[in-house]
């Protein structure tokens, strides 16, 4: 890790509680706001528990949670900050009214990054002044376990600052990954939701279940991707090969534009997810909270037999 930096995290939900533990965990002073009291000050709470679900003890939650910093306005939390997250719902004209306010209050050399899944960059910071120092950080769910952070040029970023977002994240322990376009849904969401509306149009037209799709990928190609990219997979296997499949494959597959008519239909039933109880498939009161935990376990686990490897 390099020299601590004053980082402000601007919004304290699930995305914004996890990209303050990952900062503050790595030494780094943090201050946090969020326009809901609650939120807001449940949020050392919030941290604590990830960080003993992440196996930290007592002592090291004690060194943690003096480094995050709960303050009440956004001019107060970016004032000193040398890096500014950005982490609020993804409505575009309440990211847009947040960076008016940042970059009116925040230093001229401040950085300045949105944390969104699929809102192009562009849309978001095509209004402020210092379009050079404003970029795109997409960090994954849960922020404080996925390594991931897409880092995401805009056509005005200056390389220098995208690359000083970069080594921070590489400091912090995170692996940081270059978008150079500002494309919708960056890299990752691309690619998985690519994988998503095959997934629900083999549902929808009676191929197979829910639980099979399911079963399927988290039983054969879902166990190598942690270590086995697509790509790397068409190298190992041979580009003949590939594009053998491809041709094969690739002219039944779907390529609905839109999303599937089948989500709406599930949406007025009422199947809204597992939260509801039901959506492709139907879940018991216990499960939302029992999905949560194997995820967070899965996720310890991986991290720790990959570290076991490097």
């Amino acid at each position: 890790m390099g020299a601590a930096a004053n980082i402000a995290v601007i919004g304290a939900g699930l995305m914004g509680h996890g990209i303050a533990l990952t900062f503050a965990r790595a030494g780094h002073d943090v201050r946090v706001t969020d326009p809901m009291t609650d939120t807001l000050r449940s949020v050392l709470e919030r941290v604590a528990s990830s960080l003993a679900l992440l196996g930290a003890d007592e002592g090291e939650i004690s060194d943690v949670l003096p480094r995050i910093t709960l303050c009440d306005a956004v001019a107060e939390t970016v004032q000193d900050a040398m890096f500014v997250i950005e982490a609020a719902p993804e409505k575009l004209p309440l990211k847009q009214a947040i960076f008016a306010e940042v970059e009116a209050h925040a230093p001229a050399d401040a950085i300045l990054a949105s944390n969104t899944s699929v809102i192009p960059i562009t849309q978001i910071m095509g209004g402020l002044s210092g379009r050079h120092r404003a970029l795109g950080t997409h960090w994954w769910n849960p922020p404080h376990m996925i390594p991931l952070v897409e880092v995401i040029k805009t056509e005005w970023t200056h390389p220098g600052q995208a690359n000083a977002m970069v080594a921070l994240l590489s400091g912090a322990g995170k692996t940081p990954v270059m978008v150079e376009k500002d494309v919708p849904g960056f890299i990752g969401n691309r690619l998985q939701h690519a994988l998503w509306r095959e997934a629900v149009s083999l549902v929808e037209n009676g191929i197979c279940t829910a639980e099979a799709v399911d079963d399927v990928v988290k039983a054969s190609f879902g166990r190598r991707m942690a270590v086995l990219g697509p790509l790397e997979n068409a190298d190992l296997v041979g580009i003949e090969l590939t594009q053998d499949i491809h041709n094969q494959v690739l002219g039944d597959l779907d390529a609905t534009p839109r999303a599937s008519h089948y989500l709406q239909t599930l949406l007025d039933q009422g199947r809204t997810g597992m939260a509801s109880g039901a959506g492709f498939r139907d879940w018991g009161p216990d499960d939302l909270a029992e999905t949560k935990a194997r995820i967070a376990h899965h996720l310890s686990a991986l991290d720790a037999l990959l570290d076991l490897k490097t």
